[in-house]
């Protein structure tokens, strides 16, 4: 299987866990469910604080095993030692790639920061946004969730300083201020959920078909109940002519179809799906086991 066919199963099992995390019917929790304004914004901070690139990368070194993990070692050894701006930058975007390579975001992410930080280049900030938002999607760990979903926003707000009207930037920022909602948290400057999705609107009203604004739009139409809308979005980024893989709509679409009782139409979807996913008996069996409750 290619590393690529490899992410997008990792993103369809992980995503799967993580859209049914989130309150259905409202992405805003009950009022007593909340914490003052500036108990939250407090909170992110801290955890923001708390959560550094030691903290991610060691449970990480772990998860890949200890061939990579001694070259990402003596990566940061080299990194420790670096004498001045441009062997350290070129370290951590070694570092940066390394952890790409591996499909571990939350390290990476630090290191896409880092130089960010250094060059205030548009490319890094956005890199460093677009990981942090997919180690939220990743993690469990709400003291972590936080921590990356604040340098989400802060990396997205950097990238848009430089370039106001980037619609990945906008994309990036429009998700990750409802991602903070389903922690009960607020970006100390603002940054409500309708907000969030306010941003990612204007990128599909100025770029019909982006792939990422759109499959976001569908996933927070279901979290908030929205099932007919989630099915139009779904159907149409189907429609489009594009090389994204369209596992992941095809299975939002069945799930979609499902809550409104549209058992057919959601079994069909749901066989697309296990269609083009590339082999991976624990997926497979958990859509075959979807259909079969449908069909009972």
């Amino acid at each position: 299987m290619k590393r690529k066919q490899i992410v997008v199963v990792v993103a369809v099992v992980a995503l799967m866990g993580y859209l049914f995390s989130l309150p259905v019917k409202g992405l805003i929790k009950p009022k007593e469910e909340r914490t003052a304004p500036g108990q939250q914004a407090r909170n992110t901070s801290a955890a923001s604080a708390s959560v550094d690139v030691k903290a991610v990368s060691d449970p990480a070194k772990s998860a890949v095993g200890p061939d990579l993990s001694g070259k990402i070692t003596e990566l940061e050894q080299s990194l420790a030692k670096a004498a001045t701006p441009a062997d350290k930058q070129k370290l951590q975007l070694e570092l940066a790639h390394a952890w790409d390579d591996a499909n571990q975001q939350a390290p990476a992410a630090f290191y896409y920061r880092d130089l960010a930080t250094a060059t205030n280049g548009i490319e890094n900030w956005i890199d460093a946004g677009n990981r942090f938002n997919d180690a939220f999607k990743f993690s469990q760990d709400t003291t972590m969730q936080a921590a990356f979903v604040a340098n989400a926003i802060a990396s997205f707000k950097k990238a848009m300083a430089v370039q106001a009207d980037n619609l990945e930037a906008k994309t990036g920022l429009g998700i990750a201020y409802v991602n903070q909602t389903s922690l009960g948290i607020t970006d100390p400057e603002g940054g409500s959920p309708m907000q969030g999705i306010m941003l990612l609107r204007d990128v599909v009203a100025k770029d019909p078909n982006n792939w990422k604004a759109n499959l976001n739009l569908g996933q927070f139409a279901m979290q908030s109940g929205q099932y007919p809308k989630a099915v139009e979005r779904f159907k149409n980024m189907i429609a489009q002519d594009t090389k994204q893989s369209k596992i992941e709509p095809y299975f939002y679409l069945a799930e979609s179809y499902k809550q409104l009782g549209q058992k057919q139409e959601a079994i069909a979807a749901y066989e697309k799906c296990k269609e083009l996913m590339p082999a991976d008996p624990a997926f497979g069996k958990r859509i075959d086991d979807y259909i079969k409750e449908l069909k009972n």
